[in-house]
């Protein structure tokens, strides 16, 4: 969902300096996706499903036929745009999914338990140095859509505002406080930024201010179905202070949410629980109203040193959540040099909202369904211990890869049957690139899985069928960060025929192709130098989320299920990866020839 499954190096460099140089994103041959997509659906469709669908993609792709027409009109795209992308997945997979952006949509992270009393960073995204990965340099917009952006609702489409480009730029936060909001200031009117000791000050005087829970919290509306919040929204902004309330909040660096308490829970299940806070803020008799789901960043402070983030997915992917988080997390260790300058604050400035009962319906409502959506999921955090990405690396094998192959073993023994499986793939090579899927289910990975548990095949069999799945998913990756995996192609084939205003090919009204979109495994890696781990919800009923930081010696595991779907349990697959990982260590280990 968030991020690809190979860490970047970030090198000090002047920011955006090297953009025009970046490559465009290519749009692969047709031919080339057309094999490749049938290649993907053979693990999980039938064999009579598969005979009709080989005959819809004959059809679309022979000579002189729509899928040469979409595949000329999407070249010419590319020639006109700088990414012919970019715009399109945008639209569709975030600024017009009408699904709730809360749990549906934006991760949370779980950051280690902290004291951050005594450290405050502040940043800006101008001194991020440039990314490089494989000696090439990653395209770096993203980072400039992180900070003083927000997502604004409408009818049936939504919108991103950017005012970090705004002359002058926004010089505050918003501190959310027992569901209340307030104006903070960060930067002295010389233009300093405010040291710790102001801030601490200045958090202390919203703390001693916003003492009682507000009864009415605006925030909540944020967790609604879009189009439920699009019209609350109109309604909102129509009074003259609540529009300046809400400027405020959107305009601002980044919104700072000061969480009261949370469940109190069994040592074992605290990152679990802090999870919940950080994904959903566990329903309106917790958290859930102390924030604004469509501010792009959002730190989240517990009052028991809980903390992490919760971003909206619209204008960035994981990686610069991920690098900024690392950045503050590093500079809170450092010592402080600054002395304050002797000129007292201003108070911090309280956003006042105009409730009318037809808001307070609205809020009503959103409360109601905010904590039917946070008793239906069920999240588990794991931190798995026996090792890390020693192992895969000591067998010359992709940490990713074989992670990936633990999923994919672990689930066939849970259903024994391979389902599709979404992993992010980077496309930040690319100028404005994004996203693309890695598809981990494989007919390699298909013959790995049926083999493991078969005691009539041979250890070294099985070793040799997991090596095989594993360079499968390798080769994967690297096909996907180049540009030429298939299921973005096939989006803009799709999008290009309703541009063009011809009906929709047979290929993807075929119920295959919504088989392979139908992922029950959303996946995805988030490498970080913090021992963190971020989580996001399934992206179907009867799905899981899987988020996973593989560090040296352990791997941060946080899976995600509905408890209204009677097929899944987010504990169990925890298990279960748990359980595969170690018999993938003990195959290995038993069998000669894969050791070094």
């Amino acid at each position: 969902m968030i991020i690809g499954p190979v860490s970047a190096t970030r090198v000090a460099g002047r920011y955006l300096t090297h953009q025009q140089g970046l490559p465009q994103l290519p749009v692969p041959p047709l031919q080339q996706t057309c094999e490749r997509y049938i290649m993907a659906l053979e693990p999980i469709v039938e064999v009579d499903e598969l005979k009709y669908t080989k005959e819809l993609v004959e059809d679309f792709q022979k000579a002189g036929g729509v899928g040469e027409r979409l595949q000329r009109g999407l070249e010419k795209r590319a020639c006109n745009t700088e990414n012919w992308l970019s715009e399109w997945w945008v639209r569709l997979a975030y600024l017009e999914y009408r699904m709730p952006v809360v749990v549906h949509s934006s991760p949370g992270l779980v950051l280690p338990h902290m004291n951050f009393s005594d450290k405050v960073c502040i940043f800006c995204s101008e001194t991020l140095p440039v990314e490089y990965l494989g000696g090439k340099p990653l395209c770096m917009n993203q980072y400039y859509e992180v900070l003083s952006s927000c997502r604004v609702p409408g009818l049936k489409r939504d919108s991103v505002v950017n005012h970090a480009r705004s002359s002058p730029s926004p010089k505050h936060i918003v501190v959310v406080n027992n569901s209340q909001f307030f104006v903070l200031d960060v930067y002295n009117s010389d233009g300093t930024p405010l040291t710790v000791d102001q801030l601490s000050l200045q958090l202390k005087r919203i703390c001693s201010s916003s003492v009682a829970k507000c009864t009415e919290p605006v925030g909540i509306l944020t967790t609604q179905h879009r189009d439920s919040w699009g019209r609350a929204y109109i309604n909102l902004i129509k009074d003259k202070t609540n529009k300046e309330s809400v400027d405020a909040i959107q305009r601002s660096i980044f919104t700072l949410c000061l969480d009261g308490a949370m469940p109190a829970v069994s040592e074992e299940m605290y990152r679990s629980s802090a999870a919940v806070q950080m994904l959903h803020g566990g329903g309106t008799q917790w958290n859930s109203g102390n924030r604004w789901f469509d501010k792009t960043l959002q730190f989240i402070i517990g009052e028991d040193g809980t903390c992490g983030a919760n971003y909206e997915h619209a204008p960035a992917e994981g990686p610069p959540i991920v690098a900024l988080i690392d950045h503050v997390v590093e500079y809170t260790r450092k010592p402080e040099m600054v002395q304050p300058p002797m000129v007292p604050l201003p108070s911090p400035k309280k956003l006042h909202f105009s409730i009318t009962p037809e808001i307070k319906r609205d809020i009503e409502e959103a409360k109601q369904n905010m904590n039917k959506l946070a008793q239906d999921l069920d999240i588990r955090v794991i931190m798995f211990g026996h090792f890390g990405k020693n192992i895969p690396k000591a067998y010359k094998m992709s940490p990713d890869a074989f992670i990936q192959m633990a999923l994919q073993l672990a689930y066939y023994r849970m259903y024994q049957r391979c389902c599709a499986t979404y992993e992010s793939a980077s496309l930040r090579m690319f100028r404005l690139g994004r996203t693309d899927t890695i598809r981990s289910t494989s007919s390699a990975s298909a013959a790995f899985v049926k083999s493991f548990d078969d005691p009539n095949k041979q250890n070294a069999e099985k070793v040799d069928l997991m090596e095989k799945a594993v360079k499968a998913h390798r080769s994967y990756t690297n096909m996907a960060i180049n540009g030429q995996a298939i299921d973005r192609h096939l989006l803009g084939l799709k999008m290009q025929a309703v541009d063009d205003k011809l009906s929709i090919p047979d290929l993807f009204k075929d119920a295959a192709y919504a088989k392979a979109l139908h992922y029950q495994l959303s996946t995805s890696q988030v490498p970080s130098k913090t021992d963190c781990v971020m989580c996001f919800g399934p992206v179907v009923p009867n799905g899981y989320g899987v988020c996973y930081n593989p560090m040296n010696n352990h791997i941060n595991f946080a899976v995600s299920s509905f408890n209204s779907c009677e097929e899944t349990n987010a504990a169990d697959l925890a298990q279960a990866v748990e359980d595969a990982l170690l018999d993938m260590r003990k195959l290995l280990e038993q069998n000669p020839r894969a050791k070094l």
